[in-house]
């Protein structure tokens, strides 16, 4: 093959895997746009007035909360402290589920001295999976409530890094008596010394908390619970449980906390997501920190969207209207996603090389066709949009400067779904093949300040 024959090649490649990318970001964006327009039309943007506080009926309900732990010995101590003062005057027991061979997490546990807390350390050496640890606790509760008088009204769920805002509490006793599903939002703590890989976290939940499940909602689509800053309704739970063999949470899924919304739709749950503002003006929402290391934030997102995309595919199918359908798509575009990326990353710079070629003296690549022209101009500009949109979340939730940031932080984005991608497409492999799903959870922090308080 000669010169020629081989630029002719790089050419062809570079038309087709541009046309392949220019039409899958056409769809994906057409899609995005169409969110943002129906955001705009429920007028989100006025500012979340403060709830009003429980009635004394509601205020009487009684609430168990879960927290699953496995290896958090150096941040369950301080989650404790903070969660036992952001409940203070709430009727309340706390599970902590451990394992037999974690005992350093129980022994931190343990070091927090108060009757609301009961450590439960499961049957089975861990990590097995967050639903199995959660159906432990579960099962708990079951033995507690049957050998004395108090009964759960409501099952909150949190992680062992979670920062709990000292609202949720009556939020959650206001709202559960209408709702058997209400999540507040979550919002990645910034850290500074990871103000790119954590800090591309913070773009996403500004938008996924601050949009996307507000358009859900406004369609009726099922909500998916993000698995803390969440509290069930024990009839929601108990259906769950009677539907799924005597346990709500299935110990067989990679993302129980995101498969938990929608089957609760499936058996006549109602789902809320609340924004509301606390009485000194903060938004009620969990914090916590987010992977800081781009290996760590793979693992992350390979389980989600191997869990998500993929597993949920095979455990959730297609079932719903039309809305429905169309919020299942979203969910599971990632691994297409980061397809289309690579392959709009790659003609880029085979489009680059073309161009180098050029400015040494060779010939001019050949005309983009008018068609595949027309559709990058038009994905261009979607482009723009889709950083702005990004940037105005970002700034909203976090200030004028971390919106800056998020638009370079769309490429680190973009990098981690695309190794995220093949991570998890082996995680499912291996899944189908051994049926076996683990707790491939990241290390965890907690920010010093909430600890002392």
């Amino acid at each position: 093959m000669g010169a020629g024959d081989a630029v002719g090649v790089v050419e062809v490649l570079m038309r087709e895997t541009a046309l392949f990318a220019a039409a899958g970001f056409l769809a994906i964006g057409a899609s995005d746009l169409a969110v943002d327009l129906i955001w705009a039309a429920s007028r989100p943007w006025r500012r979340a007035a403060p709830d009003r506080p429980p009635s004394p009926e509601e205020a009487g309900r009684k609430l168990a909360l879960f927290v699953p732990a496995w290896d958090e010995a150096a941040v369950i101590g301080a989650m404790l402290r903070a969660t036992l003062a952001a409940y203070e005057g709430v009727d309340y027991r706390l599970y902590l589920g451990c394992y037999p061979n974690d005992p350093a997490t129980a022994d931190a546990a343990a070091r927090v001295a108060g009757p609301r807390i009961q450590i439960v350390v499961g049957p089975r050496a861990g990590p097995t999976t967050k639903a199995d640890c959660l159906d432990t606790l579960w099962r708990a509760l079951a033995i507690d409530e049957a050998t004395g008088p108090w009964r759960a009204d409501a099952i909150v769920l949190h992680d062992a890094e979670d920062v709990v805002h000292p609202g949720e509490a009556a939020l959650f006793l206001r709202h559960l008596g209408d709702a058997d599903l209400v999540q507040l939002p979550v919002l990645p703590l910034p850290d500074p010394g990871s103000r790119f890989v954590a800090g591309h976290y913070s773009d996403d939940f500004a938008q996924a908390h601050g949009k996307e499940l507000v358009v859900r909602q406004r369609l009726g689509a099922s909500l998916p619970s993000a698995g803390v800053g969440c509290a069930f309704s024990r009839r929601g739970l108990d259906a769950l449980a009677a539907a799924g063999g005597g346990t709500p949470f299935d110990a067989a899924s990679l993302t129980e906390d995101y498969e938990l919304g929608l089957r609760l739709a499936e058996v006549g749950g109602r789902a809320l997501f609340l924004r509301a503002r606390h009485s000194d003006g903060s938004l009620v929402a969990t914090h916590e920190y987010f992977p800081a290391t781009i290996a760590a934030a793979v693992r992350q997102k390979s389980r989600w969207l191997a869990g998500i995309a993929l597993c949920g595919w095979d455990r959730l199918g297609w079932r719903g209207g039309l809305a429905e359908r169309w919020m299942r798509l979203r969910d599971r575009q990632g691994p297409l996603a980061a397809l289309l990326l690579f392959s709009g990353y790659a003609s880029l710079a085979l489009w680059l090389a073309l161009k180098g070629r050029e400015g040494l003296g060779g010939p001019a690549p050949a005309p983009l066709p008018p068609a595949l022209s027309l559709l990058v101009r038009i994905n261009l500009t979607l482009l723009v949009w889709r950083l702005a949109v990004r940037s105005a979340f970002t700034a909203a939730a976090y200030g004028p400067v971390e919106g800056l940031r998020a638009v370079p932080r769309a490429l680190v984005g973009n990098a981690v779904t695309m190794l995220a991608a093949a991570a998890a497409l082996a995680r499912y492999r291996t899944l189908r093949r051994t049926g076996r799903p683990e707790w491939d959870k990241t290390e965890h922090r907690f920010p010093a300040q909430a600890a002392a308080e």
